[in-house]
């Protein structure tokens, strides 16, 4: 089996459960924040929300300047509704699929590096970078979002098992 082959049933399901913490999140909280220095509820999703563009990105391109030309990316404009935000993730989602889906395994071991105006910031192989910049950072977002939820006494989904709000069942 090859390495995309052995990380489809795990990206199936981490995109499974993190639609249906997205799904929760009350269109008029998206301004809301837990604290001055925490990202706001809105921003947050769409951080969560695009995280599977990264998945895309990094299985087409071999890296990413987060500041080319010295200048910061700007982040893209928040959603304006909930299905806005689940439309451009489920977009997402099955472009990295299909992207995930025919890497082959030469091509999941290649250097894949993240720069900041050209200096390499670091270098690890494709698969790795997907694994841990992609996927494992999805599901600390997809945390934080929970705690949001919470926060805002929006039911919490059952993720790995049952929640406060769900049995799972």
């Amino acid at each position: 089996m090859s390495i995309a082959q052995s990380l489809l049933p795990e990206f199936d399901q981490e995109m499974a459960n993190t639609r249906k913490t997205l799904e929760r999140v009350p269109e008029d909280k998206f301004s809301w924040k837990p604290h001055d220095k925490s990202a706001s509820l809105g921003a947050l999703a769409r951080h969560l929300g695009t995280l599977p563009e990264w998945g895309r990105d990094t299985i087409k391109m071999d890296s990413f300047d987060i500041a080319p030309g010295g200048v910061p990316m700007a982040q893209p404009p928040l959603p304006a509704s909930r299905k806005e935000l689940l439309e451009r993730f489920d977009q997402g989602v099955r472009e990295f699929r299909a992207a995930l889906a025919s890497a082959t395994d030469e091509h999941m071991g290649k250097p894949w590096a993240l720069k900041s105006n050209g200096h390499t910031l670091f270098s690890i192989p494709r698969g790795a970078c997907l694994r841990t910049w992609v996927l494992s950072h999805m599901v600390h977002h997809r945390a934080q979002l929970g705690v949001y939820l919470r926060l805002n006494d929006v039911p919490v989904p059952a993720i790995y098992g049952p929640s406060a709000d769900e049995s799972g069942m």
